[in-house]
């Protein structure tokens, strides 16, 4: 069995240590050979007797095979049978089934090399469990591989026609729709593989569940081939296709447009648009600079519906050290409704990149900087409310980083508002209490409390009249703001607010108006990076994307 062992590359064998012998009559057995012996062994069984049959060329398979496969099998030589030789000498004499349960093993991509061994593996490998096994390990199907079997299509048609041509466009992806961008979310769903477009929901109900959309679906109603299906508009599913424009990239198409049209012509298409979009009529909007934002956004998509490209983004790696776990939001931007944006944390750093955006900042900039190096204590209740000792304390901060980044020599003095105090600030402790109304923290200095309460200022408007009254931490960023066109950005000076795991917010001094973020809680496959240096350089290529 070692040599066994040794040619299927699997089991304690691969590196072949010699065991420890009981006895010096123990030497001949084949367990104990040393790796020579296994290797003239072997070397003779390969020239006494050849493969199963001819290697058969590799037409049908999964994927292109990279050459012949460099396993060798023997034919049916008695002698290997015979009473000196009891154990199997070669991978084809093993029993079917443990054949294929070793089969089992292998990733999908292997198995066309196996197949070209000889003819014994190449039958072998028609068994439904190898390929069963293999749709529910490397895409997770379950229940739906029993419900695909029963409706007639066999797991190696399902994996070799559908899942394995398919499986470069599952994961999150990000459509090219100018400033807007958007969440495209490919998975597979029973005998589908569906691509789901991600809606944030209806502003300003920032903590309601994501809205769903499929835009296409592959499907192997018949088992000879799989088939591109368009789903936009409201005629149903129509003939589309799917092509790969390069590595991480691909872009789909629609062979019918018509069935995007509405009888009613484009302005029941823009009714029905915008129930979907705002869930309100346009006369609901009384707002007019909105309105003027809703239209012209209806009008840069509609060109969209008949070809879209679409580029491979990743879930941010989660570190033991981040603030909270990173991941997908939705947020609050005033007139522009909800956005989704990516929260992720380097080093010192928690930066929050847009995947959705509007005609001001668009979708691949970094909307938020947070400098985690620089938390702020909250003053009382009653200081929270004036904006002005609010902005004091954090203009300080902001002043403070922009000397140390300019290199001055000078040391910058931090003035905090009334009511404030600091880490660095320290006080006495009269009853745990200062003369300034902080709390101490436990040992007497003024470290940040575990629970803060928090109220907005006066005058800072916020979509969300129900936001957290206490919050966890808070830290001086900045926030992007830009002229229509994004023209002149600019970095100005915040206070992000740490609520609970899944909430947080900013406040935007200049604009004197506060965003709202909930945590997007759906259940993501095949999204996360492989690696942080892979995540940040596809941060880069986004913000490049609309630069």
């Amino acid at each position: 069995m070692a040599v066994c062992a040794r040619l299927c590359g699997v089991g304690q064998s691969r590196r072949c240590r010699r065991r420890p012998r009981q006895n010096q009559q123990d030497r001949g057995s084949d367990s104990d050979m040393d790796e020579e012996e296994e290797e003239r062994i072997v070397g003779q069984r390969r020239g006494d007797a050849g493969c199963g049959g001819e290697a058969p060329e590799s037409g049908g398979g999964v994927v292109e095979t990279a050459g012949p496969s460099r396993v060798h099998c023997s034919g049916a030589d008695s002698r290997l049978h015979g009473v000196g030789l009891p154990h199997p000498q070669a991978l084809s004499e093993l029993p079917p089934e443990l054949l294929v349960e070793i089969f089992s093993l292998l990733p999908g991509t292997a198995l066309p090399n196996v197949a070209l061994v000889c003819k014994t593996f190449r039958q072998i490998l028609n068994t439904e469990t190898i390929w069963r096994r293999r749709c529910m390990e490397e895409f997770h199907m379950k229940e739906d591989v029993r419900k695909m079997e029963v409706g007639g299509v066999s797991c190696r048609d399902l994996y070799v026609k559908l899942l394995h041509p398919y499986r470069h466009i599952l994961g999150l992806w990000q459509p090219d729709i100018g400033p807007y961008g958007g969440l495209l979310n490919v998975v597979v769903d029973g005998l589908f593989i569906i691509g789901w477009m991600y809606l944030p929901p209806h502003d300003p109900r920032v903590e309601d569940p994501m809205r769903r959309r499929p835009l296409f679906r592959i499907h192997m109603w018949d088992s000879k081939k799989a088939t591109v299906e368009c789903m936009y508009g409201h005629k149903g599913p129509h003939k589309g296709d799917i092509q790969t424009v390069k590595k991480d990239e691909f872009s789909t198409k629609c062979n019918q447009t018509d069935h995007h049209r509405m009888p009613g012509g484009r302005q029941e298409e823009f009714r029905t648009w915008l129930e979907e979009e705002w869930g309100r009529t346009l006369e609901e909007i009384f707002h007019e600079h909105m309105q003027e934002l809703i239209l012209m956004k209806f009008i840069y998509t509609s060109q969209y519906d008949n070809c879209l490209t679409y580029r491979r983004i990743y879930l941010p790696p989660a570190m033991p050290s981040d603030l909270t776990q990173p991941g997908l939001f939705k947020g609050t931007y005033g007139s522009h409704g909800l956005e989704i944006i990516m929260l992720s944390f380097h080093r010192n750093s928690a930066r929050a990149t847009k995947l959705t955006g509007d005609p001001n900042v668009p979708a691949g900039q970094l909307t938020l900087d947070i400098d985690l190096s620089q938390p702020l204590i909250l003053p009382d209740l009653e200081h929270q409310r004036n904006i002005e000792e609010l902005s004091r304390l954090v203009l300080g901060v902001h002043e403070q980083v922009q000397r140390e980044a300019r290199g001055d020599a000078a040391a910058p003095v931090r003035v905090p508002a009334k009511g404030a105090c600091s880490e660095a600030d320290g006080v006495e402790a009269n009853n745990g209490v200062d003369s300034d109304g902080c709390q101490a923290g436990p040992s007497g200095g003024t470290g940040p409390p575990e629970i803060q309460p928090f109220i907005l200022p006066l005058g800072v408007m916020a979509r969300n009249e129900v936001y957290p009254r206490t919050c966890r931490k808070c830290f001086y960023g900045t926030g992007l703001i830009a002229g229509h066109g994004f023209t002149s950005p600019e970095r100005t000076p915040g206070l992000f607010v740490l609520f609970d795991e899944d909430r947080f917010g900013f406040i935007w001094l200049e604009l004197k108006s506060f965003s709202l973020y909930s945590r997007l809680t759906d259940r993501l496959a095949h999204a996360h990076a492989p690696n942080m240096e892979r995540f940040e350089a596809m941060l880069r290529n986004m913000q490049s994307w609309t630069s």
